[in-house]
């Protein structure tokens, strides 16, 4: 009954439009002031707060989160797009594939799928229209490009899922590679497939098409040894999370100013971005761990583990319904605030099942993926439809092809877990 009220306290601020930082904190409070003494919650908050902002691995957020800043403003998806639509000039809907790889690369070396789809969107849709792509389906691909930031390491959800459930970050960087590839395939296989079935979202023009492939420009390698910097240093062991994302944010910095695209308001720019940003997590991240405290003193998570054992039903039956509720959820709420908000309890209840803690990790990823992309909220889709100035109608229309590939994509991710435990 304490944790209804506490959920229902909760709901109640969201519903009256409090941020979810703020929300999170006046629910968490209040509900365990139902549980003990105030002054034992005030220690709880000192704890909470000064433990969270020692931690060193948070210091991983705000520099992947700076990384992609430095490189949206260094123009970095523009010379992407260049090379990989050179790779792909002879195969029809090649520029929108190429958008599609373009977007993984730039997921390799960020963190931040809004970040990414902004980059595309602006180096991508110009070209797309002028090679005669429907509006729609331009903007569905980019905005589904970009969504592959949250998945392919290195991932601030990642981080934020590790920090929140005391999962190895390493470990969930390793099991995202596979996930992360497959995805990008079905974007791909998609693509074509919705090609041969509506022609008419293609290149009118295929000339003009193959004749874009040929521009000149699109230096990639400065992109791939940063990569080779973040991904290797975090593999081998010789740099730490936190160290790989400072050497990462520093590295994109001088990708940028070398670029020559880097100007002192896109600095500026950057570096207000990037705390806006960090701010809002922080805020969250604390605030989940007070409604953590409340979680663990009501035992919810023993509670559930009870009924499901009472109640006959499977394992695998209730993950399901776990994974069902989170893509409900996804549509509605902000990612970052639905794992913050939910792994806590989420976590214990499918290891108590026998799951593998990286593996439910991955999966929460990936339903956070299709949370970006689906209407109401659909964040990644409002970022890069208000960027091209696209309605939001033909914007969800043009991905709502891309989410029947997510959800083949988790299908295969819930069946076969070795493909996401493989590396790790």
């Amino acid at each position: 009954m304490t944790f209804a009220i506490g959920v229902a306290i909760l709901l109640g601020l969201m519903v009256l439009a409090v941020p979810i930082g703020y929300a999170l904190g006046i629910a968490g409070v209040i509900s365990l002031n139902m549980l003990v003494p105030m002054s034992m919650i005030e220690t709880l908050l000192g704890k909470v707060v000064h433990g969270t902002v020692a931690n060193s691995i948070m210091l991983t957020i705000p520099m992947f989160i700076l990384m992609a800043e430095f490189l949206a403003c260094g123009g970095v998806a523009t010379d992407l797009l260049l090379a990989c639509n050179r790779l792909l000039r002879k195969v029809r809907g090649g520029l929108a594939m190429a958008c599609i790889f373009a977007g993984a690369i730039h997921a390799a070396a960020t963190g931040s799928s809004t970040a990414s789809a902004a980059s595309l969107a602006r180096a991508s849709f110009p070209a797309m229209m002028k090679a005669g792509y429907a509006p729609s389906l331009a903007v569905g691909t980019i905005s589904i490009a970009g969504t592959l930031a949250i998945m392919i390491p290195p991932s601030v959800a990642f981080v934020i899922y590790g920090v929140v459930t005391e999962t190895s970050i390493g470990r969930l960087f390793l099991a995202g590679i596979i996930p992360g590839i497959l995805t990008m395939l079905g974007y791909i296989l998609k693509i074509s497939i919705t090609l041969r079935v509506k022609p008419e979202w293609g290149p009118s023009n295929a000339d003009q098409e193959r004749a874009m492939a040929e521009e000149r420009g699109g230096r990639v390698w400065p992109m791939f040894v940063l990569i080779v910097v973040v991904l290797g240093g975090l593999y081998s062991g010789i740099a730490t999370p936190t160290e790989v994302a400072a050497i990462g944010a520093f590295g994109a910095l001088i990708i940028s100013v070398f670029s020559g695209r880097m100007t002192q308001r896109g600095f500026n720019h950057a570096l207000g971005g990037t705390m806006r940003i960090t701010s809002m997590i922080m805020m969250i991240i604390i605030s989940a761990h007070v409604v953590g405290y409340f979680i663990s003193f009501t035992k919810i998570t023993d509670t559930l583990l009870e009924w499901i054992a009472q109640s006959g039903m499977t394992p695998v039956q209730a993950m399901l319904i776990v994974v069902f509720i989170y893509l409900i959820l996804g549509m509605f709420m902000d990612q970052a605030a639905v794992l913050i908000l939910t792994a806590p309890i989420s976590t214990p209840l499918m290891a108590g099942l026998g799951f593998d803690p990286v593996w439910w990790g991955v999966i929460m990823i990936k339903t956070t993926e299709i949370g970006l992309v689906t209407p109401p909220l659909g964040m990644v889709v409002f970022v890069t439809g208000s960027s091209t100035k696209t309605d939001l109608r033909s914007s969800f229309a043009g991905v709502t092809p891309f989410i029947i590939a997510e959800f083949v994509t988790l299908g295969l991710l819930l069946a076969f877990p070795a493909i996401t435990l493989w590396l790790t």
